[in-house]
């Protein structure tokens, strides 16, 4: 009996060894790597936009790894599709962060899905790098916003139409969410301030995937028959944009009669049009693929060599990630650590090269420095750039054309704050 019971208690404890042994290969396994969230639309209206960021985000780090990866450990890829369904995206988010225990995620387009992830960010601390424009009216501790806030493309394209093409009546036209909402907001606001009366502004929203414009287009063609000098305002988003663009052309709407400026209109989307009937129309963003500059010829070679495609186009947000991705890097090297904590705390100040010859800097708003670009549509789908600013222009958190945005400062470094009040000073907007 005693012998039997030294063989079960002899083989219990092997076998609680080789458990304990799998647990600690599997952890160190789970170890050897550091997972980084790729957050961005596969499928649905939004996948023609954001499929090439996942693709981006992809090069970036099997580059990294050629390197040697980070802190010693190889960085592994954990993509997740949304598929443009805004309440999917939290739920993706909780996945990536609370199941695979990603380090850092880099995802998002419109500032719906962005809205929906946030609280998800709070609550689990983790680090969202977000590189698309938006509206701006936010800081928050846990994102990094790469892309443009609304004084780095749609106040510059405001000031260019006014100055260059002498544009008296407006059109602000966009897809029916919070970014072309609080963007019309704010844009309504600074042209009525510039002047401009409430007749000679037009605002209009459309759903997702607006597919039957010609009802639309020619309420536009009529706006701009009033003998004043009309542009569009564009903050279309996704798939809508080709049937836009098309009507345009179908309706013989000019860029010379009715110039249209887009937000939201890149390289990528304008390769699966016809662009002829497009050549003059304008966008404003913070890169183009035709900019010549060494880095953005090194970049270009190597999407395409990525992508096994020597026509394969770049773009604007495409540059943010690529910005986001090397400050991150920058960052957990500098903490020594994946602790979010802690990288949050070594990004403002962190400075990166970008792909148009300057040097974006991250700062304490959580928001970067950047070039705007106001470029024309070309035949072959690349834009001229027909104007910029001198110097790269600090990203705005809060607006200063809205009454309950100018009194607020975003400042994370000192403030440890998103939305200081500096009448009331205290944090919180109270």
């Amino acid at each position: 009996m005693m012998t039997r019971l030294k063989t079960w208690v002899s083989a219990a404890a092997l076998a609680g060894g080789m458990a304990l042994t799998s647990l600690s290969a599997g952890t160190a396994r789970a170890q050897e790597t550091i997972k980084v969230g790729i957050l961005h639309s596969l499928s649905g209206t939004m996948a023609i936009s954001e499929t090439t960021l996942k693709d981006a985000m992809l090069m970036l780090i099997a580059e990294q790894n050629k390197k040697g990866g980070l802190l010693g450990k190889k960085l592994e890829p954990v993509v997740v599709d949304p598929a443009s369904n805004w309440p999917l995206f939290a739920e993706k988010a909780r996945e990536l962060i609370a199941k695979d225990k990603v380090s850092a995620v880099f995802g998002c387009w419109t500032s719906v899905s962005r809205k929906s992830v946030l609280p998800v960010f709070k609550e689990l601390n983790s680090i969202l790098f977000y590189p698309v424009q938006y509206e701006g009216e936010e800081s928050e501790r846990n994102v990094f916003y790469t892309g443009a806030a609304p004084n780095q493309q749609a106040i510059p394209a405001v000031d260019y139409l006014m100055k260059e093409e002498k544009v008296e009546r407006w059109v602000l036209e966009g897809t029916d969410y919070v970014y072309p909402r609080t963007t019309n907001k704010i844009l309504e606001a600074y042209l009525k301030a510039k002047g401009v009366k409430p007749e000679d502004i037009s605002i209009n929203y459309t759903p997702f995937g607006q597919s039957d414009w010609q009802t639309r287009v020619a309420a536009i063609k009529s706006f701009g028959s009033a003998g004043k000098k009309t542009a569009v305002v564009s903050t279309i988003n996704g798939d809508a944009n080709v049937p836009f663009y098309k009507e345009l052309a179908n309706q013989g709407i000019k860029a010379t009669d009715i110039p249209v400026v887009a937000f939201s209109v890149g390289e990528e989307e304008l390769a699966g049009i016809d662009t002829k009937p497009l050549v003059g129309h304008l966008a404003a963003w913070n890169y183009f693929e035709s900019i010549d500059t060494p880095e953005n010829k090194a970049f270009i070679q190597q999407w395409q060599a990525y992508r096994k495609n020597p026509k394969a186009v770049t773009n604007d947000p495409m540059e943010a990630h690529y910005i986001g991705f090397n400050m991150w890097v920058k960052a957990v090297e500098k903490a020594g650590t994946v602790d979010p904590d802690k990288v949050i705390a070594a990004l403002p100040g962190t400075e990166q090269k970008n792909l148009t010859g300057g040097t974006s800097t991250m700062l304490p708003n959580h928001h970067i420095t950047k070039p705007v670009f106001i470029g024309e549509i070309k035949d072959d789908g690349q834009f001229d750039v027909v104007n910029k600013t001198e110097g790269l222009i600090p990203g705005e958190a809060w607006s200063k054309q809205l009454e309950g945005s100018k009194d607020l400062e975003a400042d994370w470094v000192k403030l440890n704050c998103g939305n200081y009040n500096t009448k009331t000073k205290k944090c919180g907007g109270a």
